[in-house]
């Protein structure tokens, strides 16, 4: 997913180079994508990024693995809905995904164009999702410990995951304000401070789904534009999206523990930590000099 405008951000990061060899972050993911045995790309994209996105990956990627684009764009809604004049963005990740069903036919993994997931996050999906057929409806989600997933440069928004005995997601509780209090993570919930025992499951959008979901998706994001399309800022998370799924019984979601560092670029001021791991795991050898 890689359409989103990026606001506190202040610019387009999913296109920031972090690698020695001017890299962005996704090239990391897909490479470690690729590693663990996928074998497709679709970037969902807003139809102005194409020439960029074209420009800075076809000539190194069409040798690896197969590319697609699909447009996330805000007048792909239901015909008769309307929105605020002033709109700009689209309807958050969940209409992103929606917007990738033209060009996926398999099952397939959702991450963030921004953030790293590490490559055992990839294995692990790639495990799972070749254990379903097209029209399974148990799919997985990449769950990452909270201490793992916070800023030094702000708050972050979190789903916080809670599961059954048997590891299947319950419900997602997104949380807006989160941070680091001294030794504790807290949120902040109106004027209270509220704190979290540090070992919450959360998601950080990395998904597994087959194409079954997209019908789902397509009736959760149907019931969410016809009630909210007149709000300026209105979204459909993924996260709420799914929770619909799994509330009207339609599908389970397998929380895949993964003990892997995320990090990402939340604020600028994350970027040179970015770009200092990934030369510490360059150096390492975790990944080569030059990707392509």
């Amino acid at each position: 997913m890689a359409a989103g405008m990026a606001s506190r951000y202040g610019g387009l990061k999913q296109l920031e180079p972090v690698g020695p060899g001017g890299e962005t972050l996704m090239e990391y993911s897909i490479y470690d994508a690729l590693w663990a045995g996928f074998g497709k790309v679709v970037f969902i994209i807003r139809q102005s990024m194409e020439n960029e996105f074209r420009k800075r990956f076809a000539g190194k990627l069409a040798s690896f693995i197969e590319v697609a684009y699909v447009y996330q764009e805000i007048d792909r809604v239901p015909e008769g809905i309307t929105w605020p004049a002033d709109r700009v963005k689209p309807w958050g990740s969940g209409h992103a995904v929606l917007a990738a069903g033209e060009a996926i036919r398999e099952p397939f993994a959702v991450i963030n164009a921004d953030d790293y997931y590490g490559r055992n996050a990839f294995i692990q999906m790639a495990g799972y999702l070749l254990s379903l057929s097209v029209n399974d409806t148990a799919y997985a989600m990449i769950g990452y410990g909270i201490q793992n997933t916070l800023s030094e440069h702000g708050t972050v928004s979190r789903g916080i995951c809670e599961c059954d005995d048997k590891g299947l997601l319950q419900r997602i509780t997104e949380r807006t304000q989160i941070a680091r209090l001294g030794d504790q993570i807290v949120f902040y919930d109106a004027a209270d401070t509220v704190p979290l025992t540090g070992n919450e499951l959360v998601s950080m959008n990395f998904w597994g789904f087959t194409p079954a979901f997209f019908v789902q998706l397509d009736r959760q994001f149907d019931l969410f534009i016809r009630k909210y399309s007149h709000e300026p800022k209105a979204e459909l998370p993924l996260p709420p999206a799914v929770d619909g799924v799994i509330t009207a019984g339609e599908g389970t979601v397998m929380v895949l523990p993964c003990n892997d560092q995320w990090f990402g670029v939340t604020y600028k001021e994350d970027k040179p930590r970015v770009v200092e791991r990934i030369s510490e795991m360059t150096t390492a050898g975790i990944y080569p000099p030059i990707l392509w």
